[in-house]
Formats: C-alpha cells, structure tokens, sequence
C-alpha cells in the first residue's frame, strides 16, 4: 500500500509538473491587445440600487461586479470599532466603447446618516478611450472624530458617472477589500502630513543587462519591477500592468518613453496618446501623468515628484500625498491610444520605463504581519527577477512538485530495491532447501523433487 501510495504521489506530482507547464504566459492576441485579467479568486456579487439589500463584502477578499450607464449600486461593510477599510473599484469598459472627459466612477464609504468617511473619483480625461481605472474610498479610525467612528455597518457607494453621448454599455467592476494592521503597540507615529519632503526627481537609473519586461493585463497579473530601465512593447488600445515594491519612507520616480514609428512619411498628431497613472498597494490612486501628445517620432512622459511612504502622509490634504500611506506594491499601468492606430499602424511600439525607487527602507510601523501594506524578501526576489504574482506561485508550485517528485522516486526507489533483495533471499532459501534431502520417518533420505526415476 505505501508503495502504491507513493507511485500516485510521484505520478500527481509529474501531472501538476505538466499542467504548470502548460499555463500561458500573457501575450498579445491576434484580435489585438490581451484582455484584462482578472483576480480568478473573485467573487461574482451584485450591486443593490436600494442600500438595505447590499451584500456584505469580506475582508482580503476580491469581488467581480458590473454597473450599467448612470447606475448607483452599494455594497455593504460591518466594521469592527478599530479597523481602518479600504475599498477599491477599478473599472474595465468594454473596448470599443465611447467614453468622455467627465466620464468614471465615484466611490464613497458612508455610515448609516449617509455621511461620507471618504470618497474618491477616477475619470478618463484628456485621454479619452476606454482603459482601466481604479480609485478607492476608506473608513479610518480618528481619535478626535465623531463621524464614521465605532462599530456597525456602513455603505460601499459606487457610483457611474457619464455624458450623454458616451456609450451606454455595461462596464465590468473589479471590488477589492482590505483592512490595515492595527499598530504596535507602545510606538508612536506623527499625526501630521510632513510639509516638506525631496521632490527633485533622481539621476536616470543605470541600464541592466538583461531589461526586458513584458507589462501584466491587470493588478492581478503585473509585472514586478525594481529600479532600473525596462523595455517593453506596447499595442495601440493595450494597458499594460507593473507594480514595483516601495518600503516605508521610499520614493518611487517613473517615465515611460515611446519609439519612434517606423510608418514613413507620417506626422500625424495624437492627443493623449500615451497615459501612465499610479496607484497604491489598496488601489488607490496616487497620481496621473499628464498624457503625453505623440507624433512618430520619440516622446516620453513621467509622473509628479510624491514623498516618501510615510503613516503620517494619511493626514494630508492632497491626495497624491494621502496616498502615499503605506509600503507595498505600487502599480503602474501605462496605456497607449487605440487613435495611434490609424496614422501608424497596429504594430507593436517599442516602450521604456524608467523606474527609481529612492532611500533605504524603515520598519514597519505595523504590529505582527503588514499582509499587503509591507514589503517581504519574496517581492524584493519577484522584482530582481521580474515575476508576475501568478508567476511566482507557479515557480514555487514547481520547485514544490520537483521535491515531491524527488522524494517520491527515492522513496518509490528504495522500496523497489528492498523489494527485490527480499525476493531474492526467498528464491535462495527455496534453492537451498531444496538441495538439501530430507529425512523419512524410516531413516532414509528424501530425494528432491520426487526422487529419482522409478524402473519400469
């Protein structure tokens, strides 16, 4: 049994070995651009218009939900007396779609007077093609608050925001929820916005040897990055995904640069051509670069100075500092026009990014583990070597199986071999025995194997 048991084990291990194997990696489709990905751990939940129906979302969960033109839906949080929540909605329109300047979403957290926690809205603006786009909304506990403090349930209002003329398909919600670790105890934090922090941006980083990087669909799937210059490739109507690891008071600097076209004797201009925003480890927007105009020939574009990440940083007035709360993955996603199409093809243009992560990171603030709001060894490992989340569990999936693998074929080994001396011990006992004659009742000898010949 406990050889047979092993042979499953080995061979379950080689099948997980070929079904890792086989996951794809993302690339681009023959339709075009590769659909954004996503969490395959969500959740499907369905947005109430009447907030007494909302349905409650858990903590560290991911939900997948839809909204329709000038829809309002709510979602609902029981909150502990201590927790601070977070609640993030990114928003994937279908492409194709027409969308406006003012078109987006709002997001808010209410108690049950319909008084706002926070709230925070994400248009597509001057670059105006469908994309995804996140924005965030929290409860925080404040000592000296009345208003959306304590224990008790509060509303998730998330709210479409469009213009007449835009499209009126659905658009395809991704819901995350996350509660930050409670602070240690006995340590102090400062309870204001520091007013001065470096904002000159860094030298440019050097170049890496090998400095490939294909961007991620999604959050779920972007692709991890440390400092330093990136290539990439990027189609018109592509958003492409990155998320780098930023420790407690680190800065994070980015610039993502566009090729030249190839397409002679074009000079078209495209508004808006090229669009790179930031967002925080809750999803919560940090910053939009102005997007950048393009023309066949090199441009580039890069984001606002932010400070350091900083607990302190939440009590600022500014929302590119507020966001900078907390240490973790931050996400860049860059995106390229579906326009640029038109005068320059559909081809693949060549893509920098140019990222510099700037001071030596602090400790936690946090008491026990920071979850999702820290940095580990393993997203400092996944960034030096460009992994995806997806990709890192798959390469831990398989170092797993390949220790299986290996135990499993010596222990399987090991009982073979007993197996067979044991077999041959018996074979020779048998051979010996019957060599030696036995002895009859009458004091003769027995003559193996019936003795010999009778005469006729």
């Amino acid at each position: 049994m406990r050889q047979r048991s092993r042979g499953r084990a080995t061979l379950a291990a080689v099948a997980a070995m070929c079904a890792v194997a086989a996951l794809p990696g993302q690339a681009y489709g023959a339709d075009g651009p590769a659909a954004y990905r996503f969490d395959p751990k969500a959740k499907a939940v369905t947005g109430a218009e009447v907030n007494t129906d909302a349905t409650a979302l858990t903590p560290g969960s991911v939900y997948r939900s839809s909204i329709k033109f000038g829809q309002k839906l709510y979602y609902r949080l029981n909150l502990e007396a201590t927790t601070n929540a977070y609640v993030s909605a990114v928003v994937v329109p279908k492409d194709g779609g027409k969308v406006a300047y003012g078109d987006g979403i709002a997001i808010s957290i209410r108690d049950k007077s319909d008084l706002q926690c926070s709230s925070e809205n994400a248009h597509f603006e001057s670059a105006e093609y469908p994309r995804p786009i996140a924005a965030y909304a929290y409860r925080n506990v404040k000592k000296d608050s009345s208003s959306c403090q304590g224990a008790g349930t509060y509303n998730v209002l998330i709210e479409r925001e469009n213009d007449d003329t835009s499209g009126r398909g659905d658009w395809e919600l991704e819901i995350r929820y996350a509660s930050e670790p409670q602070l240690a105890k006995g340590g102090s934090t400062p309870t204001e916005a520091p007013e001065n922090w470096p904002s000159a941006s860094p030298k440019p980083p050097t170049g890496v040897h090998d400095n490939r990087r294909h961007g991620g669909s999604s959050y779920y799937d972007a692709t991890s990055l440390e400092t330093g210059e990136w290539r990439d490739e990027v189609v018109p109507g592509q958003t492409l995904f990155y998320r780098v690891p930023v420790g407690w008071g680190q800065q994070i600097f980015a610039t993502a640069s566009l090729g030249n076209s190839t397409v002679p004797d074009e000079d078209d201009y495209i508004s808006g051509a090229l669009a790179m925003s930031l967002d925080n480890p809750a999803h919560g927007r940090v910053g939009n670069a102005s997007p950048m105009p393009y023309s066949g020939r090199p441009a580039s574009v890069s984001l606002d100075p932010v400070p350091p990440v900083a607990y302190e940083n939440r009590f600022a007035s500014r929302s590119s500092v507020s966001a900078m709360r907390f240490a973790g993955w931050y996400y860049l996603s860059v995106t390229l026009s579906p326009e640029v199409a038109k005068p320059y093809g559909s081809e693949p243009f060549p893509l920098t990014l140019s990222v510099t992560v700037k001071g030596t990171a602090g400790d936690t603030p946090y008491e026990g583990d920071a979850g999702i709001f820290g940095v580990t060894q393993g997203d400092k490992d996944m960034a030096r070597n460009g992994q995806s989340g997806p990709q890192a569990a798959e390469s831990k999936s398989r170092s797993s199986n390949m220790k299986l693998l290996g135990a499993s074929g010596i222990g399987a080994g090991a009982v073979l071999v007993l197996g067979l001396g044991g077999w041959m011990l018996l074979a020779r006992r048998g051979q010996a025995a019957a060599a030696v004659p036995a002895v009859t009742a009458d004091g003769g000898q027995q003559q193996p194997y019936g003795g010999p010949p009778q005469a006729w």
